[in-house]
């Protein structure tokens, strides 16, 4: 694998799209032990159920279980043709050995394994090529620069955006050029750092996760904007904003991957109201919305289990009806111009 570095940086144009998407993503965290262990069988039944069912992307990081969810999807997709699928995992933390660490000290249940930041050059090239030999391929197809911004960082951000800008996404360009990944581009949970990033270095993709969602707009608006303006594919992750829109029956205990306030579960209660009201799956509707959106190509749903895929695949193709979107729009949740499907 090329490890020298070229003297210039690569800057293709905005837009360059990735290879299309299956509009229903596979997100890979669960399977990496988020939250909760998962029997090695029972990860690759549900990772090959997707593929069958067609969901035929599959996301996933380092950070996922510390390696355990790359190498899982890996495997369970090694006997799969690699031209029927898409990949998309992530740099900017590298995977240590620490044994004393025990349980989910960052919600994943793995021992004996750490993530640490680095968006140095040779990081994020020591991180693509872990992630290569885990997932048993030769190519990603779309490599997202993962948690920058405040919301992770705190007062580091500065200092984080300018080596992102300076090394790490410069280095994922020449290892596009370098035929490593098809597209480039920003795994993050918040708009502000992608206003940030865009008007000063070209992105393919962004993955932008819990903001644009049926439960909230009013902080994803620009961003949208922008990436439709300039062609680049937004795909969006947490369409039930951490479960907070996943039940059935009710609002999820959880929001933005903490409990959920009591404003929050208030106003969450009035999407479940008026869905019942015209018969329709809240998380249905959560999963349909974003891709009304020209700027989305996909929408990636993390599962844990063959039930999980069955009930998003379901919820994908459910009809929903046009009086369902017209009530939350009289209700006032959804934002004004908005487009449903």
């Amino acid at each position: 694998m090329p490890s020298q570095h070229a003297s210039q940086t690569p800057t293709p144009p905005p837009g360059r799209r990735p290879r299309p998407l299956s509009r229903l993503a596979f997100g890979g965290a669960p399977v990496g032990n988020l939250y909760a262990e998962v029997d090695e069988a029972a990860a690759r039944r549900t990772i090959l159920h997707a593929w069958t069912g067609g969901i035929r992307h599959f996301d996933t990081a380092p950070y996922y279980g510390y390696g355990l969810s790359e190498t899982r999807i890996g495997d369970a997709l090694a006997g799969v043709p690699r031209d029927s699928y898409t990949l998309s995992t992530k740099v900017g933390r590298v995977i240590e050995n620490a044994a004393s660490r025990r349980g989910e000290a960052d919600g994943f249940a793995v021992d004996g394994l750490a993530a640490r930041f680095d968006y140095s050059r040779d990081g994020v090239r020591r991180a693509l090529e872990a992630s290569l030999r885990r997932l048993r391929t030769d190519r990603i197809d779309i490599l997202f620069l993962h948690d920058i911004g405040a919301l992770t960082h705190g007062e580091r951000h500065p200092l984080v955006l300018a080596q992102a800008l300076d090394e790490a996404l410069p280095e994922m360009a020449r290892m596009r050029e370098e035929g490593l990944v098809g597209a480039i581009g920003i795994g993050v949970n918040e708009e502000a750092v992608c206003l940030d990033v865009m008007p000063r270095f070209p992105l393919d993709a962004i993955m932008l996760a819990g903001r644009y969602t049926l439960f909230e707009q009013a902080d994803s608006k620009a961003v949208m904007a922008r990436a439709q303006a300039e062609g680049v594919s937004v795909l969006v992750a947490g369409p039930y904003n951490s479960g907070l829109l996943g039940g059935t029956d009710g609002p999820g205990a959880t929001y933005d991957y903490a409990p959920a306030t009591p404003g929050v579960l208030a106003r969450a209660q009035r999407f479940y109201d008026a869905c019942a009201r015209t018969g329709t799956d809240v998380g249905a509707a959560a999963l349909q919305f974003p891709l009304a959106h020209p700027a989305v190509v996909s929408v990636v749903c993390g599962l844990r289990s063959v039930a999980e895929v069955d009930a998003a695949l379901l919820r994908q193709r459910a009809e929903i009806p046009p009086a369902t979107w017209k009530t939350l729009r009289d209700e006032g949740l959804l934002a004004a111009g908005v487009p449903t499907p």
